[in-house]
């Protein structure tokens, strides 16, 4: 089975021995894990339950942040993880690795390069990406086998139609880019390697200029910068907390829309209508207007709000992305979002509010005691609970802002190669609509252009 990993098996599990990447960690190592019922899980994140969306709501749209940022949300959970072993019950954490490299370096769309993954690359140009072409002929796809299976660095990013069509926008990006460094005068040999860098700081740029602060909010990153972070400084090796893979960095998938608009002329749902691994029809082909700002005539669709509410969508999500399942509840991301931190062992939201001296939610808040609920919040759960209400589920709260916006500064930080450790003063160089920004629109925006 080839899918995300989110949706890999939760009870069985490889030992693996190598990869490229380093093992997962814990953020709050010294905090006692959520003792929960599998069962009560299965019962709250089911098909027909209190958090299946079954329809598009004007009142669950969020006016603050556009759908395309969740797109480029899940790319960049695809390029800082990629746990490919397959959890058991109470996963021990020297028994799964992270594939990806804790740095967010873009190795989901390079790959392994020119010379490593030639198959990817323009044989003619290999400075260049491969673009494929829809039914029609227009440069509007993935490079594809003759299987339909896109030649890419992450197979995650073909998942469905929009994410693979952001993924391809990205490697638009980079093939103007090398035309812009042979322009300045670049030399030959350092063409590729300057595009490359010049993609990477202009995507750190956007995360840490724009996705962190509409998603995690202006005042946490203002605080982080001014007294650095608190809870998630590893000592020595790099690596991911699972507290951020396997629960708060999730929220993107209360975001998700049970239908989308593409161009005008057509609506789908992610699953089944866009499911990945095929070709990308014209009549599929996304229109940027319609997920970021690129036009100001054109207003993009909201993603969701950040609440505990899934699309149904990926609550039954077919057996071509899941494979057979012991349970039906297994169809439902939101049933394995929930059972993977339980099999991990992540304290209760509660525990972790009181940590950073953040003030819990009430079991009214919470609002689990209707479903006879007794133990306190499981992580997920609680960050989507605490956004709704304590920020009308526009951005995180205090709870899951903390998370993200320390993990993805940090790895960002850290990372000697990124503009923030290599070179502080760097600014992006590329056009943008507002002078002195750079955001995923600017980013879109040129590279299809």
């Amino acid at each position: 089975m080839s899918g995300p990993s989110c949706v890999l098996d939760i009870h069985l599990k490889a030992d693996l021995s190598s990869g490229t990447g380093g093992k997962y960690g814990r953020m709050f190592p010294t905090l006692a894990p959520l003792q929960c019922d599998e069962r009560d899980l299965l019962a709250l994140g089911k098909a027909g339950s209190a958090i299946d969306l079954t329809a598009d709501d004007p009142a669950h749209d969020n006016p603050r942040i556009a759908a395309g940022h969740t797109m480029f949300g899940h790319m960049l959970a695809h390029d800082i993880t990629a746990d490919r072993s397959l959890l058991a019950m109470h996963a021990s954490l020297r028994r799964i690795h992270n594939f990806r490299t804790p740095a967010l370096n873009f190795e989901s769309l390079y790959g392994l390069g020119p010379s490593g993954a030639p198959y990817m690359y323009d044989a003619d140009d290999p400075d260049k990406f491969l673009i494929g072409a829809d039914e029609t002929g227009a440069p509007t796809d993935l490079p594809r086998n003759r299987q339909g299976r896109a030649l890419m660095g992450d197979p995650r990013n073909d998942v469905h139609g929009i994410i693979a069509q952001l993924h391809l926008a990205m490697l638009k990006l980079h093939n103007r880019v090398v035309d812009k460094v042979r322009a300045d005068g670049s030399a030959l040999d350092q063409v590729f390697a300057q595009a490359q860098r010049n993609v990477r700081w202009h995507l750190q740029w956007i995360v840490l200029n724009e996705f962190l602060p509409l998603t995690a909010g202006e005042e946490i990153m203002a605080d982080i910068a001014a007294h650095g972070r608190r809870y998630f400084n590893p000592a020595g090796k790099a690596f991911i907390p699972v507290e951020f893979a396997d629960a708060a960095y999730r929220f993107g998938h209360a975001q998700i829309r049970v239908r989308y608009d593409l161009n005008g002329r057509t609506q789908a749902g992610v699953y089944p209508d866009l499911a990945g691994g095929r070709a990308i029809p014209a009549s599929h082909v996304v229109d940027w207007r319609r997920f970021l700002a690129l036009n100001p005539a054109v207003a993009p669709q909201a993603s969701k709000r950040i609440e505990a509410h899934v699309a149904h969508t990926l609550i039954d999500l077919p057996e071509s992305v899941v494979g057979q399942t012991p349970l039906p509840e297994y169809h439902s991301l939101a049933c394995r979002d929930l059972t993977r931190a339980r099999a991990l062992n992540l304290p209760s939201g509660e525990d972790i509010a009181r940590h950073i001296g953040a003030k819990p939610l009430s079991p009214d808040e919470a609002g689990l005691r209707e479903f006879g609920w007794n133990a306190p919040t499981p992580l997920w759960y609680y960050i989507l609970k605490e956004a709704s209400v304590r920020q009308r589920g526009e951005r995180l709260g205090e709870v899951g802002a903390r998370i993200v916006a320390e993990v993805l500064h940090g790895i960002i930080q850290d990372d000697p190669t990124s503009y923030v450790a290599a070179d502080p003063a760097w600014r992006p160089v590329l056009p943008s609509a507002a002078p002195g920004s750079f955001t995923l629109a600017d980013a879109v925006r040129f590279a299809i252009a």
